[in-house]
């Protein structure tokens, strides 16, 4: 058998990450036909079948399950071996709003850790508006926050995020009385959102919770207490989306934005895998 190709590995090992070849080049930087032809001769050379891939689906083979443990070691031997010679880390300070990180932040780290062994990622999470103050100042290598208006130009759009009204399975609303809310503390735009179109559809609504988070507001929701607005992509595990049920109106998409003004190549690499990181989080 013929030496690994490394690129190849890298590109097995962000496939498998991601579950996506469309994610995995984003995150590489290249072609999405480039990443699945590194892959393919990657699978000749081996002699085995490493992914199955489906129009909707990429998931491991059992060969690709037994090859990733090795592939990953690989992967970082190599990248170890290029940061050799470094002075430093790089560290990157990453401010991202409370909206767009939910329960998937564990698996976005380990991607992020997987991918960029040589980056130290500080990351602040807080309202979009604290994030771009802070990116303003210059506290912030790099914003990720909800766009809910034109005004600021530039930036990369990583997706469009749904919102809808998030409940427990168990939730109870009696007709007649106000809707019970779980919110963000004021100032918070998706509360905003929320409330503006509660008030313009007419509905009564009441304020029984207030968070600071996802994980805070989840736990309320989680708890029966009250609906919140949410971005069904990190809405808690085991919600639903009780709009329709309760007849309550339809909430408005918002688009997630990457703002830096970063340009050498290992922080745009980093921030390109983080991207790509919370593209795959969409499904």
């Amino acid at each position: 058998m013929k030496a690994l190709d490394m690129e190849a590995v890298q590109a097995f090992v962000m496939v498998a990450d991601l579950s996506s070849f469309t994610r995995a080049a984003e995150a590489l930087g290249t072609t999405q036909s480039a990443v699945s032809l590194k892959i393919r001769r990657l699978e000749e050379g081996l002699g085995r079948r490493l992914l199955e891939r489906t129009p909707r689906l990429v998931r491991l083979s059992a060969d690709g399950h037994t090859f990733l443990t090795s592939a990953r070691s690989l992967v970082a031997a190599h990248q170890h071996a290029l940061g050799s010679f470094d002075a430093e880390q790089r560290r990157l300070v990453v401010g991202i709003s409370h909206h767009i990180v939910g329960a998937e932040l564990p698996r976005l780290l380990k991607q992020m850790s997987a991918a960029e062994p040589h980056c130290v990622m500080e990351m602040r999470v807080s309202t979009s508006r604290a994030i771009l103050e802070e990116f303003d100042s210059g506290a912030l290598d790099a914003a990720i926050v909800l766009r809910h208006d034109k005004r600021r130009r530039g930036g990369d759009v990583i997706l469009e995020e749904s919102f809808g009204w998030i409940a427990s399975p168990g939730f109870e609303h009696r007709t007649g009385t106000p809707l019970r809310l779980a919110t963000q503390a004021e100032p918070c735009s998706v509360r905003s959102m929320a409330i503006t179109a509660l008030n313009q559809a007419g509905i009564a609504w009441t304020e029984v919770f207030v968070g600071g988070g996802i994980t805070t507001i989840g736990a309320a929701v989680l708890a029966g207490l009250a609906v919140a607005a949410l971005g069904r992509r990190v809405a808690p595990p085991g919600t639903i989306d009780i709009g329709s049920a309760l007849g309550l109106p339809p909430l408005p998409s918002r688009t997630v934005m990457l703002y830096s003004n970063l340009t050498d190549q290992q922080a745009r690499r980093s921030l390109r895998t983080l991207s790509a990181a919370i593209r795959s989080t969409a499904g």
